[in-house]
């Protein structure tokens, strides 16, 4: 065991408490302001130059060595989410409906974790810029903390983060570079036809038989437009129209999840909607609108900062415990904004398995899930590691 990891084991305690209080006081996104506080207060308290209000609950602590201009960013996520907690743990949610499901609370420990035992060291030369993020769960915190200004007043050189993934060995850690994680569209498919009686279809321009043409419609464009090789999904998650068996309903909506892993497989994917919707709609004599929301672009490493980021790791934890090349999920993050704009790396840490039992092996988003303390220290040495290479 190196000395770092050796020294973060025996602080790991404290923040094994930290990150279960934090999960015991989950936050929504933007709401965030107990985590913050706590954030803020430990890293001034530390030495760290403290910047609040990015992204309105963003913090960001910078930390200066030395006369070197590199910098460095590293950023963890904050927020909770929406979900009923059932895990029966002692540090279980004490909000009714929120939860730390997803992991946050113990990225924001592995981060803080990092923090302290940097502040006590010379070993690195340069900026360092932590970065704590609010609202990663959808609602796009990382792209709000840029329109702010996160680059133009920490620029970074280069930046990464880590997510904890169950289904793999506790502090096992996957790297990958290029495409990481898919593309996410929130598309709304708005159907306007002629109301009437049930008993009189041909008096109306039906919008619930237009919108079944449209679902069954949509899946073709994947299997007929998208190169064999290439990923996507697109999923009709909800069909919402009419309240009555012998109305014909007015208006229908569709709801839309649109992934790929791809940038120019992502661009056709939002033609080829609006173009089939549009071609289906008038077929059906009824009127269709596409509105797109805001959703997350591809995540994509760039290939000479996730090489770093390997040699940290096998250093580390060693070459067994370390996936080269993971696969690429499916999933998306909005950390992918931040790799538009700064060249970095997204990596993974196993939060347990099948064979390991407990709520580490639980999937993220699950209301039995929680995040594997033991990751803390992983998790903590290696930020410190990568900080000491690239400020080298």
């Amino acid at each position: 065991m190196s000395a770092t990891l050796s020294a973060l084991h025996a602080r790991a305690d404290s923040f094994t408490a930290l990150r279960r209080d934090i999960h015991k006081h989950p936050e929504i996104g933007f709401q965030e302001f107990r985590t913050s506080d706590l954030v803020a207060q430990r890293l001034e308290r530390w030495g760290y130059a403290v910047t609040r209000g990015l992204g309105g609950t963003g913090v960001v602590g910078q930390l200066q060595r030395g006369t070197s201009a590199r910098k460095l960013g590293l950023r963890a996520d904050m927020d909770a989410l929406p979900i009923q907690e059932t895990t029966g743990l002692p540090h279980a949610s004490g909000t009714a409906g929120l939860m730390h499901a997803c992991g946050h609370d113990g990225h924001t420990a592995m981060l803080l974790a990092a923090a302290e035992y940097l502040a006590t060291q010379e070993q690195f030369d340069g900026t360092l810029n932590l970065i704590f993020q609010p609202a990663e769960e959808s609602l796009g915190g990382a792209r709000k903390m840029m329109e702010d200004g996160l680059f133009d007043r920490f620029p970074c050189d280069a930046i990464f983060a880590m997510h904890n993934m169950p289904g793999f060995r506790q502090g096992q850690l996957l790297l990958r570079d290029g495409a990481t994680m898919a593309s996410s569209e929130n598309i709304l498919v708005h159907i306007e036809g002629k109301g009437g009686h049930g008993a009189m279809p041909h008096l109306s321009a039906d919008p619930v038989v237009a919108g079944s043409a449209i679902v069954m419609a949509l899946q073709t464009i994947v299997s007929r437009n998208v190169p064999p090789l290439q990923m996507a999904v697109i999923t009709v998650g909800a069909f919402q129209s009419g309240v009555a068996n012998n109305v014909i309903p007015q208006t229908a909506t569709l709801k839309l999840s649109v992934r790929a892993l791809d940038r120019g497989v992502r661009s056709l994917l939002r033609s080829r909607i609006v173009e089939l919707v549009e071609a289906q709609a008038q077929s059906y004599g009824v009127a269709a609108r596409v509105e797109f929301l805001p959703g997350y672009p591809v995540l994509v490493n760039t290939p000479a900062e996730t090489a770093l980021a390997r040699e940290v790791a096998v250093n580390l934890v060693g070459a067994d415990n370390v996936v080269l090349q993971t696969e690429p999920l499916t999933g998306s993050e909005d950390f992918a904004y931040m790799l538009e704009k700064v060249p970095g790396s997204y990596l993974f840490i196993g939060n347990g398995n099948a064979a390991s039992g407990g709520h580490g092996a639980c999937m993220v988003h699950n209301p039995n899930y929680d995040f594997e303390d033991r990751n803390i220290p992983v998790g903590a040495a290696f930020w410190v590691q990568l900080t000491e290479r690239f400020l080298a």
